[in-house]
């Protein structure tokens, strides 16, 4: 008997109740460095959707971080088999990027960011379902918002330590953050920049001034990506973040955002807002290591300018 449970414990892999491949470390070593090192017949990009997937344990407990430091005489478990029990299901909602401490997900049209009624559709709420399901002691916390007809990227914390960091030092934190808009009509310029003060009125419709008029600066970068004699695919660059800024920026300029209903002039060929953030950048609030996410041109944005 001790013969067989030494040829166990020195036996670097192992099948485990034949759903998991078992691991012992021998050396101290980040827990996703010593997958790709170790897991064989699995390429990077599914030891990561494992991982993710919650389909990795360390000594019993699940983990999903991938900078985890093993230490010598752990035993780590990986599944067999795809992880799609735990793993959010949602037209509305895309999972980007998953750790302990937030969650990068790709918005769709239709839902909010956060509850705005009892029966709203919204991020917050559908997140908050995932977690319970898979066993996450935690919550969603808002850290910024899209309009609920904007798609596209967001981050969101999942305590309120993370949610406190990120919200204060947003804009040092986030040093890239662009949406692509089909607008209506064929932009003049290449690129350029618009530069106003913005303030609700009484009816919260935000409109612009070239001074100051008691509302917030904002500044809006511009780069004409391709157009026609009908409509132009922008990509605009937020050097600062209020409240339906390249919505209006876009109006100012003569050229909305097809289909707002709110700044835009009726011009609607696709049957929703034409905006998408499709790039999001920053710097991770505990790490500091960079974090770069993208998401493709939506599909029918493309189809209009071919």
């Amino acid at each position: 008997m001790k013969r067989q449970t030494d040829n166990f414990n020195n036996e670097n892999r192992t099948r485990h109740k034949e759903e998991f491949l078992t691991y012992n470390v021998t050396e101290q070593t980040p827990l996703l460095q010593y997958l790709l090192e170790n897991v064989k017949g699995k390429s990077q990009t599914k030891i990561k959707a494992t991982l993710k997937g919650r389909g990795v344990k360390v000594d019993g407990k699940t983990v999903t971080q991938y900078d985890f430091m093993l230490q010598p005489g752990m035993r780590v478990d990986v599944s067999k088999s795809k992880r799609d029990d735990n793993t959010l299901k949602s037209r509305y909602v895309k999972i980007v990027y998953e750790d302990k401490y937030l969650v990068v997900v790709e918005k769709n049209i239709g839902v909010l960011s956060m509850a705005a009624g009892h029966s709203s559709l919204n991020v917050k709420s559908i997140l908050d379902d995932y977690f319970h399901k898979s066993h996450q002691r935690c919550t969603a916390h808002v850290v910024h918002r899209l309009d609920r007809d904007t798609s596209g990227l967001m981050v969101y914390a999942k305590d309120m330590q993370i949610e406190q960091i990120l919200e204060h030092d947003w804009h040092q934190i986030v040093y890239d953050r662009r949406y692509v808009a089909v607008v209506s009509g064929e932009m003049e310029e290449d690129g350029g920049t618009i530069a106003n003060w913005l303030k609700d009125n009484k009816a919260y419709i935000t409109f612009s001034s070239p001074v100051d008029n008691g509302g917030k600066y904002a500044v809006t970068h511009f780069h004409t990506l391709a157009r026609t004699t009908e409509h132009s695919l922008v990509e605009y660059r937020l050097e600062t973040g209020r409240k339906n800024q390249i919505r209006v920026h876009s109006a100012d300029m003569g050229h909305p955002v097809c289909g707002d209903v709110k700044y835009g002039n009726g011009d609607d060929p696709l049957h929703r807002l034409c905006l998408h953030a499709y790039l999001l950048c920053f710097y991770h609030p505990v790490t500091g290591e960079p974090m770069e996410f993208e998401t493709p041109i939506p599909a029918p944005f493309k189809r209009l300018f071919k």
